[in-house]
Order: C-alpha cells, then sequence, then structure tokens
C-alpha cells in the first residue's frame, strides 16, 4: 500500500495581513499532482485540517474540492481533528463520506476507529487518534490512573489491545518526543516547557506496536525516535522560525509488516517565505531585489530609524510581512532587565498604571476587582496583594 502523510493544513489560515487562499489552493494541487505521479492508494491527514474552529467558506470550500478530487480518484482518506478543528463540524456528514471512503475521526469516544484493509493478500489495520486531552480520557477509562497526557495516550492503546504481530498504521495529533530530545518546533505552534500550546509531552516509544505513526502538530518536517514516527510538518511555511524549513510531503510504502519505505517529495510553495537582514539601501537595491511576490520578513542594520518603513518597503515587497531592527538601540534595550520594573510595586500600582497608558484614565474600582479575580484565577496573584 502506498500513501502520503499530510498533517497542518491549517486551511484558511493568514500570514499577517494576508490571506493564504491562493497559496493553500496551490498546496493542493500539488499534493494532488504527487498522488497522481506516484500512483497513492490512500492519503492520512493527522489534524489541524482548519486553522480555526469555526473556519470561513473558502477553508470548507478548499476541503470540500480536496476531499471530491480525491474521491473521484479512487484515492481512500484517514483524516482526524487537530487541537484547532472543531470535533463537530469535521465530523459533519461523515457517515456520507464513508461511501466514497473518507474516513474521519474528530472525537475520541472511549475507542480507536480503526479501518482494516487488504492489499496484495496483506492485511493492514489503520487507527485513527484525534487529539485528546488527558481529561477526556479519564473520563472513559475512570480506572486507568491517567494524571498526564502520556498517561492518556498509553492508556487509550492499551484499552484497543493493539496486535503488534500484525501491520499497523496510526494517526495521530500530539507532541511526541524523543528519548533525550523534543521536536523541533515549526514557530507557530506555541511553545511551552513541557508543552506545545496545551498539549502534553508524549514518549515515542508508546507507540512501538505500530509499523508507521503519522504525526501531526509540529509543523517541522522530522522523524521522533525512530524513522517510521514521523511529523509530516505542515506543507507551507507560517511563521519566521520556518523560513529554513525544507517543506515536503511523505510518501509512504508499506509491503508487509515492517517493511516500511519513506520518499520525500519537496514542495514548492506558491510565494515562498524568506527573511532578508541588511540595511535598507541594501535589500531595496534594485540589482539584487529577487522574488519579489515572495513573502518577507525584513531586519533592516540601519542604526537610524525611518519613518513608514513598512509602506516603503511594500512598494517593493508588496508581501512584506514584517520589518524590525537590529542594532545598537534595539541591543540595548533587550539587555534591559524588565523584571526590575516590578520592583517594590503593587499589582494594583502595575496594573493602575498600565490600565492609565491604555485608556488615558484611572481604572476604576470595579474594574480593579475583576483584575484582581482574573489574576487569583491565573495563580498569579495571592491574597496578601
Amino acid at each position: 500500500m502506498k500513501f502520503i502523510h499530510l498533517g497542518d493544513l491549517h486551511l484558511g489560515k493568514s500570514l499577517g495581513d494576508f490571506d493564504l487562499t491562493g497559496d493553500q489552493e496551490y498546496m493542493l494541487e500539488q499534493i494532488l499532482k504527487i498522488i497522481d505521479e506516484k500512483s497513492v492508494d490512500a492519503v492520512l491527514i493527522a489534524g489541524d485540517v482548519y486553522d480555526k474552529s469555526v473556519p470561513s467558506e473558502a477553508a470548507t470550500g478548499m476541503l470540500d474540492r480536496f476531499l471530491s478530487r480525491l474521491a473521484k480518484r479512487n484515492v481512500s482518506v484517514y483524516m482526524i481533528s487537530g487541537n484547532h478543528d472543531s470535533d463537530e463540524r469535521l465530523h459533519y456528514g461523515s457517515e456520507l463520506f464513508e461511501t466514497n471512503h473518507i474516513y474521519i475521526s474528530a472525537k475520541y469516544e472511549g475507542k480507536l476507529y480503526k479501518q482494516t484493509i487488504k492489499e496484495a493478500g496483506e492485511e493492514m489495520d489503520i487507527y485513527l487518534l484525534p487529539f485528546v486531552k488527558a481529561s477526556q480520557v479519564r473520563h472513559f477509562l475512570p480506572d486507568a490512573g491517567i494524571e498526564s497526557y502520556d498517561d492518556a495516550v498509553r492508556a487509550v492503546l492499551t484499552n484497543e489491545q493493539i496486535d503488534p504481530s500484525r501491520c499497523n498504521i496510526l494517526v495521530a495529533h500530539q507532541y511526541v518526543c524523543g528519548k533525550s530530545e523534543d521536536p523541533e518546533l515549526g514557530g507557530s505552534e506555541g511553545i511551552g516547557t513541557r508543552s506545545v500550546g496545551n498539549v502534553e509531552k508524549i514518549g515515542y516509544d508508546c507507540f512501538d506496536a505500530f509499523d508507521y505513526v503519522a504525526l501531526g502538530h509540529i509543523h517541522s518536517p522530522q522523524q521522533v525516535g525512530r524513522r517510521e514516527v514521523r511529523y509530516a510538518g505542515s506543507p507551507l511555511k507560517y511563521s519566521l522560525s520556518e523560513v529554513n524549513n525544507k517543506k515536503s510531503i511523505p510518501v509512504v510504502t508499506i509491503t508487509g509488516k515492517g517493511q516500511v519505505e519513506i520518499d520525500l517529495v519537496p514542495v514548492k510553495p506558491k510565494r515562498d517565505l524568506r527573511h532578508i537582514r541588511g540595511t535598507m539601501k541594501e535589500l531595496l537595491d534594485p540589482s539584487k531585489v529577487s522574488a519579489p511576490d515572495d513573502f518577507i520578513y525584513a531586519t533592516l542594520t540601519d542604526e537610524d530609524f525611518t519613518n513608514d518603513v513598512m509602506a516603503i518597503f511594500q512598494q517593493v515587497y508588496p508581501n512584506t510581512v514584517k520589518v524590525d531592527y537590529d542594532n545598537s538601540h534595539t541591543r540595548e534595550v533587550e539587555q534591559v532587565d524588565i523584571s526590575k520594573i516590578a520592583e517594590n510595586r503593587s499589582f494594583a500600582e502595575l496594573i493602575g498604571d498600565f490600565y492609565k497608558q491604555m485608556y488615558g484614565c484611572e481604572i476604576s474600582e470595579e474594574e480593579m476587582s475583576i483584575m484582581r479575580s482574573v489574576a487569583r484565577e491565573a495563580g498569579v496573584l495571592y491574597e496578601a496583594d
């Protein structure tokens, strides 16, 4: 069986003020071309199909057209929800979709969605694990002693009693890490010490029973622990941290138990995302300007600041997303210890000053009371404050 592994399409996403609909349509066309050229049997979509829980009409239209064109090619689809997706919206129409071999699991309800397929006399089990929180799994498996996301995923798989002697594939959307290091982040997922966004880390060894694990959530393409546990990565660059990513689509061929070949097919965006650095004169020199329609993050090294710098750059690079400075002034600001600002100042003084700067007037007692309540709930304010 040959399939492609997709993750983090984020249909409907924008980059700064720029709409990416045309870029995402172009990317989906490339994926269809790969499917045709490689004679792909199925597509695994590992969550974050949409960028928002309430997707735009343009986003839902893109997915509708993509799935319809896959169905016309008799290409099966195995799709799960990610933390950006709405369970209900992604699940809508799933029973009808199954008649066209489009299988969707958008919400964990006590059991993994499973499809068994036969190819050239070989059987293969495909399991779909949508994005789950520990609390969701604890509801269905109250006696499993679940304290963390790692516990939750292990409990789900143990409860399923995966047969390691069979050929097994899993599609999942979690933050999975190796023995000694975390996966490289793309930058647009959200970052924490134990989590990406609100997703806690999970050890890759809990997937030992699977021949291939198609992961979503991390935007940089990479393997985790072993080459068969893999993040496809987002097919487009969605943040400055991804400018050096080599985006690709994994084409995976499985000929039997433990027999997995992975071919990373490069994808070229309609408009690349680039980071350029130098003085304004250097960067806007007509003889040095290339690919002006690309999305541009520009870092200026000039010592003097220029008014309306974004408008100036967009005359040459119309899709400039951001312009910042790196000079002696900005480096001096970076070295300021902002923790000193709060020394010997009460919560009320800090909030009151901030409110006055934002709104030009004093904060009321009622508003201060609300701010105190919010701070206590967040664990950053104690009664003594």
